[in-house]
């Protein structure tokens, strides 16, 4: 049986990277730099425990070094995603040239040698580490031992069914990490928020997975989309419950007041319009779904952002 050709890519159309030189080209495309909504991931819930931390020591999240930090994690979560996404695709190279969706991938399609790309994340991580330094010395103890997840993800699917409970552990690790660059400490609705977001991230990467299925099925590659296939979406929806009742929370408890459960709102509508839009058969509407999830998050973000500005204006 064949490898299904019907997956769409998920580079986004018509993206800038395609209007690089020949030369830069694959390596832009090494660092997902075409399918930007990863790196969007990784940012938001670093400035979700950016702005909790400025609520928890009850400050306005406007001053100039809460400006520095977002430009610092923006930077960040590129330079190391870049990383990561060359780690995994070394590690599933073979994989990778037998999916439709990913055999054009630099390293699969011979645009990339495996040193060039090795040598590649060794100056990707070194800038990371430029980055990291500028933090206090929990957050640069925290960045370095988010390492040990990003190391151990690309073989997840190969002996669990939930590889996207471990993208979950490693993709929020910014909430963690935000909130200790703001505070210099980890409290409890700090790791409340950072369980809400793993939910978060179960619910939109079994969306995304579903986009495979058929050829992981084919290639022994397991995730929750083969597990939970026809109930998927049901199981989504409680995923996405879990994630707005401990964000809720974890804001509540550090007295965030009505401006972010308002926002938080905005946000629990945009997951109910994704379970109900959700069709699993539908490759490109999954992607769709997949990637409205930087407006999720983006929401997220901003209801804790808001929280810190408003509070001390309205109580």
């Amino acid at each position: 049986m064949s490898l299904s050709s019907q997956a769409p890519a998920d580079a986004v159309p018509s993206n800038w990277v395609a209007a690089t030189p020949p030369g830069i080209r694959p390596w832009l495309q090494l660092m997902r730099l075409d399918r930007p909504i990863g790196s969007w991931l990784l940012f938001w819930p670093c400035v979700c425990g950016l702005g909790l931390g400025a609520i928890a020591d009850e400050r306005s999240f406007t001053d100039w070094r809460d400006l520095y930090y977002v430009i610092l994690f923006g930077l960040g979560t590129i330079i190391m995603r870049g990383a990561g996404c060359a780690f995994n695709d070394i590690v599933d190279r073979k994989i990778d040239a037998q999916v439709a969706r990913t055999r054009g991938r630099p390293i699969p399609s011979g645009a990339i040698s495996v040193m060039g790309a090795a040598i590649f994340i060794v100056v990707l991580a070194l800038l990371g580490l430029v980055i990291l330094l500028q933090f206090n010395r929990l957050a640069v103890i925290l960045g370095a031992s988010s390492l040990l997840l990003v190391a151990a993800y690309p073989f997840m699917k190969r002996i669990t069914w939930w590889p996207q409970a471990w993208l979950g552990l490693t993709f929020n690790w910014g909430a963690l990490l935000g909130f200790a660059a703001q505070t210099g400490r980890i409290d409890l609705p700090d790791l409340i928020l950072y369980a809400g977001l793993f939910f978060w991230t179960l619910g939109y990467d079994t969306i995304y997975a579903h986009q495979d299925r058929e050829d992981d099925e084919l290639i022994g590659v397991k995730s929750t989309a083969r597990l939970l296939m026809q109930d998927s979406g049901k199981w989504i929806l409680r995923f996405y419950a879990i994630c707005f009742t401990l964000v809720l929370t974890a804001g509540f408890a550090e007295h965030a007041g009505w401006p972010f459960a308002f926002i938080m709102l905005a946000a629990g509508a945009h997951f109910l319009w994704q379970v109900r839009k959700l069709d699993i058969g539908d490759s490109a509407g999954c992607l769709r779904l997949f990637r409205s999830n930087s407006l999720a998050g983006g929401l997220m973000a901003l209801s804790f952002a808001a929280a810190s500005w408003l509070v001390p204006l309205f109580g």
